[in-house]
């Protein structure tokens, strides 16, 4: 028998595991990835049934000065072959759960959205201002590249073989000049991204986690707002 006051008690003054980032030890499914996944899934159902719905979310540096959430929402779309989605989702449950698993919760969904910003603003900077400005962009790529990013500076500051997720960013890179149809701007701004705030994560001093988990995206967020605000003046759309 069981003190159920006592019991609640214990619970209560027990500390939380944590992993060795300071996420959270949770059993059971990876909910962020698979969320991310049911979204991007449920978007392409609907830009295959929907009239219009691709061009009202998807992104270009045109788009994206009027209709700004299209930085983030293009993340959710993919071209309407199949092969683009199932890319992104089989690379994105490659190294979801266990970066969700290791940083946890909030700070992996975190991560996806910053990277999809960083991916979008990547295009903005990196894209021709001429003709390329208005031509759109879906995908995840961006984002995926974040969390291959953010993976890799995890497993170097694991002291772990990260050779692996190195060969697949040189086959996708490559893959991105070869091929025709790829934002490797996208692409390379949401790598950069994510490895940014994968290693602000990663090496955080454990009293101060908290902190940057909070003050790590908000800058960088910062810094990408400006730096496409300027790049907007540049061109004259702001």
């Amino acid at each position: 028998m069981h003190c159920v006051d006592c019991v609640a008690e214990a619970a209560r003054t027990s500390r939380e595991g944590r992993t060795v980032f300071g996420g959270r030890v949770r059993d059971g499914r990876p909910i962020v990835t698979l969320t991310i996944i049911g979204l991007c899934v449920a978007s392409y159902v609907l830009q295959l049934a929907v009239p219009g719905w691709t061009s009202r979310w998807a992104f270009s540096p045109v788009a994206g000065a009027f209709e700004p959430w299209r930085f983030l929402t293009a993340a959710f779309l993919h071209s309407t072959g199949v092969f683009h989605i199932l890319f992104n989702m089989v690379a994105l449950w490659m190294v979801g759960p266990s970066l969700e698993q290791t940083l946890g919760r909030a700070r992996f969904a975190t991560l996806y959205l910053v990277s999809a910003l960083g991916g979008s603003v990547g295009a903005v900077l990196l894209a021709p201002a001429t003709g390329s400005w208005l031509t759109p962009i879906v995908g995840a790529s961006g984002a995926v590249f974040g969390m291959f990013g953010a993976v890799l500076v995890v497993l170097r500051r694991m002291g772990r073989d990260a050779g692996p997720i190195i060969g697949i960013l040189v086959l996708n890179g490559v893959l991105g000049f070869v091929l025709p149809n790829i934002a490797w701007q996208a692409h390379l701004g949401g790598l950069v991204t994510g490895a940014l705030l994968g290693a602000a994560y990663a090496y955080a001093p454990r009293e101060r986690r908290a902190a940057v988990g909070w003050v790590a995206p908000a800058t960088l967020v910062s810094v990408l707002v400006v730096v496409t605000w300027v790049m907007y003046g540049a061109n004259g759309l702001v």
